[in-house]
């Protein structure tokens, strides 16, 4: 059986919230791409980003006020639409989505909460992972 494949992106600040989400998602039996957990020191971080967006099923972007315009995001999401990737962001509470990229603020978006509370939103909410939940 094919164990999905989920890419994080997320801006360093969100660097803690973002490791408990991947354990999270562990937890329920995806397969987790996270580069705290693949990318080895040493190890070409652009080359990694490459092929974690390739070898993924869904990416998954964490969006903060101040990382919304930053240049890896629009890459990533440029990349992951070129490959006919899902994507899905997660916006703090109060965020205006009108601040995304037209490709993000045109997909339905899912609210931060716990790490554990919008993994578990993620999982039952995503059809390709429904059958997990």
């Amino acid at each position: 059986m094919h164990r999905h494949t989920v890419f994080i992106s997320y801006p360093s600040s969100d660097e803690h919230w973002a490791r408990e989400f991947a354990e999270s998602l562990k937890s329920h039996g995806l397969s987790v791409w996270f580069d705290k957990f693949i990318v080895q020191p040493g190890e070409s971080l652009r080359d990694a980003l490459e092929k974690g967006l390739r070898d993924s099923d869904v990416i998954v972007t964490l969006i903060s006020p101040e990382s919304v315009t930053r240049p890896s995001l629009l890459f990533e999401v440029g990349a992951a639409l070129g490959m006919g990737k899902s994507i899905v962001a997660i916006v703090p509470e109060e965020f205006d989505v009108s601040q995304l990229p037209q490709s993000l603020r045109l997909r339905r978006t899912l609210t931060k909460h716990s790490p554990q509370a919008t993994a578990e939103e993620l999982v039952s909410e995503t059809a390709d992972f429904g059958h997990l939940g």
